[in-house]
């Protein structure tokens, strides 16, 4: 940076270095998404200076001004095209204005330029402020800025900074009574709508509305100043926590529940997160995924901390704040998470994780049938955190409801379940099916009914993908009962065959010829009671849970050949097989093998096109009318 000479009114011009040409090259040019995030920077350094002149109060009281009341002003002229911004902070000396206005950090500097040049789509708000470039935000709103400062030290004078965004920028002295910063941006043409007070008021209430110091507009306060979650929760009604959730998520309905948390230690956290009562909020936002809005020290940072928590709990709305985080915080190191994040990031994540974990599960015992609202709505993200987060699948597996062949309508906990097994069971069975009563409809049932086993019935899409990362449940094998080699506790007397092997075989091969590939094998079944077939899995083929992973990401199921299973007691089996022996020809027992093999494959829900059904099941009534 040079300097030029000092001019006849006290005034002198300095160059600024190149890197920082660069930066405000950026900001003029380049950054025109969200230019409204320089108020919010603004705003941010006077309440910095507010707080830096009351901690420096605390020791020294030879400061000027000492009884001057902390407050932020800010002041619109339509006529002139100004926007002024000023506050009672501690101030700043013709020397800190070249310091502190004057110069960027060179690798702060390099990294905006480098970010910003990769990322041209990138907002401005989320990169401003990340490495101490927020001040030069005014420049994409103004093409002049002039600062008049009146420091905190008795002796020092008042002095001036004044830039329009090129290469240079002008000191001198200046006139100011009482201690504190002036701003005054001298706005673009394309940014009139700076100078209208509603649009000032908006910005403030998105931004910086929890500041800490009064922000008067107008002669009125424009911002909340005590933040919601900064207040003890004792001090806090239902309506004030009921009102904030729908200021922020314009849901007409109120949250299920709700968690407020201050505390100073592992790390200082103030947040409030809201379980709401429903998947889609809203009728003028219809979306499903909450928003988390990170502030640091009163000040919204990011819009959409995605990473503040795992992805399961991606429906949480709410906010959070930390004296922690730096306001100078990259985006960077907030989205990491726990992958490499900062160490700040990181206990914020696992003190927020576990206080969600605790209220889901008090919930659940202390309202049941809020619980089970929440279950209805949010069910799905609890399955998907089972598969795919393991450092927290145990505290989600209490969290897990299923409904079984004698839960009713009632959910059940996995250790519910564990509780009611029949002697001798050491394995938690379980059923995929297209719908519950299609479930209670499956053949596979037959087995564990004669025994009095309770089977868990799985019915939703994220079932599969559940059971994809699920094997056991403390120390008990998940068991699908599709499985043609099940080894169950306890013995019952099975049905009497009604036809010979002769006849039986008959039958067998001409379902074998007709469903050809779509089959491994025709057998036997030891295991049927009162229903006529089954398909078993093959232990070589895909499971039914890839099946439906497949189906949730739209792409073609695959199905392998299965084993069929008859029941050579059950009245229509038997009959099948008399015919087939009697006529192989016979046009009714291909339509049947058919029919057989797409009710077992509709009730799994894994039929590609059940209407394909209707022309033959129209024929098979016509043959059992006698219709020619």
């Amino acid at each position: 940076m040079t300097t030029e000479p000092l001019t006849e009114t006290g005034r002198q011009s300095h160059t600024f270095k190149a890197e920082v040409q660069q930066v405000l090259y950026i900001l003029a040019h380049s950054l025109y998404t969200d230019r409204e995030i320089f108020l919010r920077e603004l705003i941010s350094n006077a309440s910095d200076a507010i707080n830096r002149v009351q901690f420096e109060m605390l020791t020294n009281r030879d400061v000027r001004d000492p009884d001057l009341e902390p407050q932020i002003t800010i002041e619109v002229n339509k006529e002139a095209r100004t926007l002024t911004i000023s506050d009672t902070g501690i101030g700043m000396t013709a020397d800190e204005m070249v310091e502190h206005l004057g110069t960027i950090a060179q690798s702060a500097a390099r990294a905006f330029v480098k970010q910003a040049g990769e990322n041209a789509k990138q907002t401005a708000s989320e990169i401003i402020g990340q490495f101490g470039v927020g001040f030069y935000s005014v420049f994409m709103v103004a093409d002049k800025v002039t600062v008049v400062s009146q420091s905190y030290r008795p002796d020092a004078p008042a002095a001036m900074w004044e830039s329009s965004g090129g290469d240079s920028f002008v000191v001198g002295p200046a006139e100011r009574e009482r201690r504190g910063t002036t701003i005054t941006l001298h706005l673009k043409e394309d940014a009139t709508e700076f100078t209208d007070p509603w649009r000032i008021e908006q910005i403030v209430r998105r931004h910086s509305n929890y500041v800490a110091f009064p922000i008067m507009l107008d002669g009125r306060q424009i911002n909340a100043r005590t933040a919601l979650w900064r207040k003890a929760p004792r001090d806090v009604t239902t309506d004030e926590y009921n009102d904030y959730y729908r200021q922020l998520t314009l849901d007409s309905q109120p949250p299920l529940s709700y968690i407020h948390i201050s505390t100073d230690a592992p790390v200082d956290l103030h947040a409030i997160l809201y379980i709401p009562s429903r998947r889609e909020r809203g009728i003028l936002e219809r979306r499903i995924e909450g928003q988390i809005k990170l502030y640091s020290r009163k000040v919204l940072i990011l819009e959409e901390a995605k990473d503040l928590l795992p992805a399961h709990f991606r429906f949480i709305e709410g906010v959070v704040d930390s004296e922690d985080l730096p306001l100078n915080v990259s985006r960077e190191s907030v989205q990491s998470g726990t992958a490499g994040g900062s160490p700040v990031m990181q206990r914020l994540r696992k003190t927020l994780t576990g206080r969600l974990h605790k209220e889901l599960n008090d919930l659940a015992e202390r309202d049941p049938e809020k619980y089970r609202t929440f279950w209805k709505e949010f069910g799905p993200f609890i399955k998907e955190g089972i598969a795919t987060d393991y450092e927290h699948r145990n505290e989600l597996l209490k969290l897990l409801r299923v409904q079984t062949t004698k839960s009713g309508e009632e959910w059940i906990t996995l250790a519910t379940y564990k509780e009611r097994m029949v002697p001798g069971q050491k394995e938690i069975y379980y059923l995929m099916a297209a719908s519950r009563e299609a479930a209670l409809n499956s053949p596979h049932l037959d087995p564990l009914r004669a025994r009095d086993i309770e089977v868990i019935l799985f019915t939703d899409l994220m079932d599969g993908f559940m059971l994809s990362g699920l094997r056991e449940y403390e120390g008990l094998r998940l068991r699908n009962i599709d499985e043609g080699n099940l080894e169950l506790p306890g013995e019952v007397t099975q049905p009497t065959p009604v036809i010979d092997d002769t006849q039986f075989t008959a039958l067998a091969e001409r379902i074998a010829a007709t469903l050809g590939e779509r089959l491994k094998e025709v057998r036997a079944s030891k295991v049927l009671r009162d229903s006529p077939a089954r398909l078993v899995a093959d232990e070589a083929a895909f499971g039914r849970e890839m099946q439906r992973i497949q189906q949730i990401l739209g792409q073609e199921v695959q199905s392998g050949p299965r084993i069929m299973e008859l029941n050579p007691a059950h009245p229509l089996i038997a009959a099948l097989a008399r015919r087939a022996a009697a006529d192989p020809n016979d046009p009714l027992i291909p339509l049947a093998a058919e029919q057989l093999y797409d009710n077992a494959l509709l009730i799994e829900g894994l039929h590609r096109d059940p209407a394909a059904m209707a022309p033959r099941i129209l024929r098979l009534l016509e043959m059992a009318a006698g219709v020619v």
